[in-house]
């Protein structure tokens, strides 16, 4: 099996933690994966670090002084350097809202202290994979008066923008960028939120319905018992 130093270029992650102990954890176990590893202990140090950086991948600690993670996930998702890059979140609580706004604010993932290193690589991986997968992909789909922009993570109909949260966006290139191919809700879970996170049926069907009002009724179509298609 390879490992990540023998690809051509090696990916680098940027870790957030307040602890010393759980930094340099994390960070030993992602740098013995193979991976290229930069830290900051809060947020603030953090978006700075990010802009100078450049990471392919961000861990971010949810509870932090000053700035926590949610709100540091929040303002990176306003810029477009990193309005795609994978952010997966570290927590030592398993409420269900915490998990809840994590992905809300744009976060991919979240990780549940005290933190497995199998289980964090594998995470890790899965990310790195699904956002390798995304950029192979056409940046620009034109379906009848939509057109949806991949790089400028935009929804455009007759003209006028239409800005979509980022799962929401998701869903939709995922489904536009294979008319008529009907996706189970398994499928969506997998390559949107990933298999490990635990989210309900309704979830997605909430996510569709508010697409549906923003991009119009006819384009997405529901297979009972399925999933979902897009047709034009």
């Amino acid at each position: 099996m390879k490992t990540v130093k023998e690809a051509q270029s090696i990916p680098k992650i940027l870790l957030v933690d307040d602890e010393p102990d759980i930094l340099e954890f994390v960070r030993y176990s992602l740098r013995k994966e193979g991976y290229e590893v930069v830290t900051a202990q809060d947020g603030k140090a953090a978006l700075e670090i990010a802009e100078r950086e450049k990471p392919d991948l961000i861990v971010l600690d949810i509870m932090m002084p000053e700035l926590d993670g949610v709100e540091t996930c929040r303002l990176l998702r306003k810029s477009k350097t990193f309005a795609k890059t994978p952010i997966a979140f570290l927590t030592a609580r398993d409420e269900d809202f915490s998990q809840i706004t994590a992905l809300d604010v744009g976060g991919d993932d979240y990780i549940t202290k005290p933190i497995k290193p199998r289980v964090l690589v594998s995470r890790i991986n899965a990310l790195l994979r699904r956002a390798s997968y995304q950029s192979e992909e056409q940046d620009i789909i034109e379906a009848n008066d939509l057109v949806i922009d991949r790089l400028k993570v935009m929804v455009y109909r007759n003209g006028q923008p239409i800005e979509l949260p980022k799962k929401e966006f998701e869903i939709l290139w995922m489904l536009a960028s294979r008319p008529g191919r009907v996706f189970t809700r398994e499928e969506i879970f997998d390559k949107i939120w990933g298999s490990d996170v635990i989210v309900g049926h309704r979830t997605i069907d909430v996510h569709v319905r508010k697409l549906r009002e923003r991009i119009g009724e006819h384009y997405i179509k529901t297979m009972k018992g399925i999933g979902y298609k897009f047709e034009f």
